[in-house]
């Protein structure tokens, strides 16, 4: 039965704390009259005695101790959910922005999700494809994986965002339902008009559910933002059985909000003012994504985030590191040269990867042609450094094609279009035009059947 009650014993920023209340829980919605007009909605997230602090989504401006009605629903957030989401735009909490009206709802799920029993949970098999060499071919992306993007500001994590959404899909030949969820958080009115207006005009809206937490919004519906899209996933995976890729840019926006409501609740402060659950809250999120046991869908997840002055080891990507299985470093180096996407593939990695490609999944030289690109431009960087000191004139002729090939990885194989969406087989032929340009005794990470079969066949050439 929902409780109503008159006033409030206190108002503290984007908080309102209620005396005397009864039976209620935690992460409970609450809505909240003022003047008999205005509603607003919040959540309880404090309780202590008989008082209970809630978190206003809305602005307190208005608020006062007097002219204030407080009702307890008696169930924690939720949100409607059908089919219809598809090609729909949403605020940050799940309320329609694109002006067609309320979901007709075939059911309500609680936005906060249920936790996975890891018994149930399903090994990540089957690769998705992304268009894009770097990633499809060095640190490729699997069903039911969580692969954070971490870029800088000023990088294109954006574009390549876009790119992905476009491009993403289960592989040529599939006939398997997919679709993408995608949530911003924090981002500016133009961002967020470029988003949609790429996935309109490229024809991928009518498979992508948008969710768009701005700028000027409260920024506790940063902390929702996440949390209903995940809900929205696992709705379209696991009740649809379809396969869901989840884009959530930007989590450094998701933890600056929840380090600023954690200084406004007086909570004391760990590493860089964040508070100490950082890595808790990180997991409630990334945790949702998987495969379960005799349901064909699955939920993988893209988590973007922007290191704080270009730093790996900040709590947000550090935290992120532990959780997640692997990760896409964009360099701004890169990026300065004017190679998109910027990304550099030695700190890359994604861990799932030897499970989900080679023979049945993409080809049979997938590993061995990834491995060897790893092991040859890692060299690259020795060769470099010592171009630096001698310069390249005194260098070896070895040195040299070590040079030469670098800068064609990074302009051929990394570097692509922005439209340009290749298979994986193209990425593959490049990969082996690349190699070819090493001396054949170089290519020690390559199996000698999978070395005669495609070093200098049609096999492994565009």
């Amino acid at each position: 039965m929902a409780i109503e009650y008159l006033g409030l014993s206190e108002i503290k920023g984007s908080f309102i704390v209620i005396e005397g209340v009864q039976g209620a829980a935690f992460d409970e919605v609450v809505t909240i009259t003022v003047d008999k007009k205005e509603n607003k909605r919040g959540r309880i997230v404090e309780i202590y005695d008989e008082r209970a602090v809630v978190q206003v989504f809305e602005s307190t401006e208005n608020l006062s101790l007097h002219n204030t009605h407080t009702r307890l629903t008696g169930h924690p957030m939720d949100m409607s959910l059908s089919l219809d989401i598809l090609g729909r735009t949403f605020n940050g909490v799940g309320e329609p922005l694109d002006g067609l009206g309320d979901i007709a709802a075939e059911c309500k799920r609680d936005v906060n999700g249920k936790p996975m029993n890891p018994v149930a949970r399903v090994y990540p098999r089957n690769y998705i494809h992304t268009g894009i060499s770097a990633i499809d071919g060095l640190a490729t992306l699997i069903r039911g994986q969580k692969l954070p993007i971490f870029s800088g500001n000023g990088l294109p994590h954006d574009q390549l965002a876009v790119q992905i959404v476009k491009q993403a899909s289960l592989g040529e030949g599939s006939d398997e339902k997919f679709a993408v969820v995608f949530a911003a958080m924090g981002i500016k009115y133009d961002v967020a008009e470029y988003f949609r207006r790429v996935f309109e005009e490229s024809g991928v809206a009518d498979h992508v559910v948008m969710y768009l937490n701005m700028a000027n919004d409260p920024v506790v519906e940063r902390l929702i933002t996440p949390k209903v899209a995940l809900t929205a996933a696992e709705y379209l995976a696991f009740d649809k059985n379809m396969h869901i890729l989840v884009i959530l840019t930007d989590m450094t926006s998701y933890a600056e909000a929840m380090r600023e409501i954690s200084s406004s609740k007086g909570e004391i402060p760990s590493r860089k003012g964040y508070p100490g659950y950082l890595y808790s809250e990180f997991a409630t999120i990334y945790e949702r994504a998987g495969i379960l046991e005799g349901i064909t869908g699955s939920v993988t997840q893209i988590p973007i985030l922007t290191m704080p002055n270009d730093d790996i080891t900040h709590p947000i990507p550090d935290l992120t590191g532990y959780i997640t299985e692997g990760q896409i470093v964009l360099d701004r180096n890169l990026h300065g040269q004017g190679i998109y996407p910027p990304i550099n593939v030695l700190p890359s990695l994604s861990r799932l990867m030897k499970d989900g490609i080679g023979e049945g999944y993409t080809r049979a030289d997938h590993q061995d042609v990834a491995n060897q690109l790893f092991s040859s431009y890692a060299k690259v960087g020795e060769a470099r450094a010592l171009a630096s000191v001698i310069g390249e004139d005194e260098m070896s002729e070895e040195d040299k094609k070590y040079l030469r090939f670098g800068a064609a990885l990074e302009q051929e194989f990394i570097g692509q279009g922005r439209d340009e969406n290749r298979s994986v087989l193209d990425t593959l032929a490049i990969g082996w035009r690349l190699l070819r340009m090493l001396p054949k005794e170089e290519l020690d990470r390559i199996d000698s059947r999978i070395m005669k079969e495609y070093y200098g066949g049609e096999n492994g050439s565009l």
